[in-house]
């Protein structure tokens, strides 16, 4: 269900936020607050009110986006509760079809992280494979607390950006 910005300019408060609501995982204030700054004029100028809206954050509320994301190969997999958006960026990335000892390694590492930062290791499944998801969460873990919380809200945004474009064509700017 692709609509362009006029049609996403024109949705009620209501709608805005129940479409657009989990394009930042579990953050449906975020959709919330920009969508007063409507008219919006293409899908890029919605993106940036987003990215902006966060980068305004202080940190304590950068790390609260963060903790909203579910552990990737986690009991939210396994127990069938993740977002319907998260199940199929998990999916698509491997996450599903570990084998027992990546499934081991992952669980460790994803309990190792959130000990050390206070909150899930977030990377953009969909620009990534299981070997490369291993591989940056067992680095990751070596990272100062504010690196890792930068990266981590730049991995919302990438999400961001990609849940925004299969909702939102790409098209050509609305005349506001």
């Amino acid at each position: 269900m692709s609509m362009d910005i006029a049609t996403v300019n024109a949705l009620p408060y209501e709608d805005f936020v129940n479409i657009l609501g989990n394009v930042v995982e579990k953050c449906p204030i975020i959709t919330a607050a920009v969508w007063s700054g409507r008219p919006f004029a293409n899908l890029t100028a919605l993106e940036t009110a987003i990215s902006e809206f966060i980068d305004a954050l202080p940190e304590s509320g950068k790390e609260g986006i963060l903790r909203c994301h579910p552990d990737l190969a986690g009991r939210d997999l396994q127990s069938g509760t993740l977002t319907r958006e998260s199940r199929e960026e998990q999916a698509g990335s491997g996450m599903d079809a570990l084998n027992c000892a990546e499934a081991s390694r992952m669980a460790r590492l994803n309990e190792e992280y959130k000990e050390r930062f206070g909150f899930p290791f977030v990377i953009c499944a969909r620009m990534n494979d299981k070997a490369n998801i291993l591989r940056q969460l067992s680095e990751r873990c070596l990272n100062e607390r504010a690196v890792e919380r930068a990266l981590g809200i730049e991995e919302v945004k990438k999400i961001c950006r990609l849940r925004l474009q299969a909702l939102v064509l790409i098209d050509a700017p609305n005349k506001l």
